[in-house]
């Protein structure tokens, strides 16, 4: 029964949930969850979890993600990126030293309205359930954090005026962003492209494409792909139990005497090295947050 993560570099045209039936069909196993939806017009690093390490998808979720983002001036949709509805296009005189100087602004801790083209629901509707049917509805601005945004030296593809990079939050709209930057150099302006280089702490040289998967399950190879779901926490010290009354313990789920482990977050291993659990360390306690081995 596979279980494991892989990191699929996502084609344009797919979405974060094709991926997954795919996969599903591919390694015959249901629990298949990715960690961090991408618009169907997007590309690049999409963690997709397998069997148990679904229970991990919580955690990879929230975490920051790095993006290289087209912006495209002069032009406004109804979907804040290129494959929307134009619904204005004003003259751009905007040059590079222009769009660098309003940067600052939206790096830090920020507010976004979501676009009404999103998956967020309100009153139990999908945004954009009621966008498809001309409706727009009120919605209240979100915290989230870009910790960097800058231009990048890179020539824009065609369509595109210039090339973003940025590291944010769980629950950034990339495409919000290039639109409220339009915003403030009065220009207006929409996302044209959009590439995910990090998420989950894996990035485009841990990816494979589905073609590369398929050909590998066809060999009869396709578990090779998957990476240990302990790799998801890659960030965490680890912990290695001792005794086997200690991992008895973590394994039925009872708290542990740690007063000598620091307080923190702990990838927990048994005797045998077996990736057990994510464990808090605290006041001297070892408790489990989420269990992973199998049962």
């Amino acid at each position: 029964m596979p279980n494991g993560i892989i990191i699929i570099d996502k084609p344009a045209g797919w979405t974060s949930m094709d991926v997954c039936a795919k996969l599903r069909g591919m390694f015959r196993e249901k629990r298949v969850g990715h960690a961090g939806t991408l618009d169907p017009m997007a590309t690049g690093v999409l963690p997709v979890f397998i069997g148990r390490a679904t229970r991990a998808v919580e955690f990879a979720a929230n975490s920051d993600k790095e993006y290289i983002a087209g912006l495209k001036l002069g032009v406004v949709t109804n979907t804040q990126d290129t494959t929307g509805e134009v619904l204005e296009q004003r003259p751009a005189d905007i040059d590079r030293e222009d769009v660098g100087a309003v940067l600052p602004r939206f790096t830090g801790d920020i507010e976004q309205i979501p676009p009404m083209y999103s998956a967020i629901k309100i009153n139990g509707k999908k945004l954009y359930e009621l966008a498809r049917k001309g409706r727009e509805v009120e919605r209240k601005p979100r915290p989230v954090t870009i910790h960097a945004l800058e231009l990048l030296e890179d020539a824009a593809p065609e369509g595109t005026d210039y090339l973003l990079r940025a590291v944010c939050s769980k629950g950034t709209y990339v495409r919000t962003l290039c639109h409220d930057i339009g915003q403030a150099l009065g220009c207006g302006g929409c996302m044209s492209s959009l590439r995910r280089v990090k998420a989950a702490g894996f990035t485009l040289a841990d990816s494979v494409t589905l073609e590369a998967v398929q050909q590998a399950v066809d060999r009869g190879e396709g578990e090779a792909l998957l990476r240990p779901v302990d790799s998801c926490f890659a960030a965490f010290s680890a912990l290695t139990l001792k005794t086997a009354g200690a991992e008895k313990r973590i394994r039925n789920g009872a708290s542990l005497n740690t007063r000598d482990v620091p307080d923190g977050e702990y990838r927990v291993y048994g005797m045998d090295k077996t990736f057990l659990a994510l464990g808090r360390a605290s006041g001297g306690t070892l408790t489990t947050v989420k269990s992973f081995f199998e049962l």
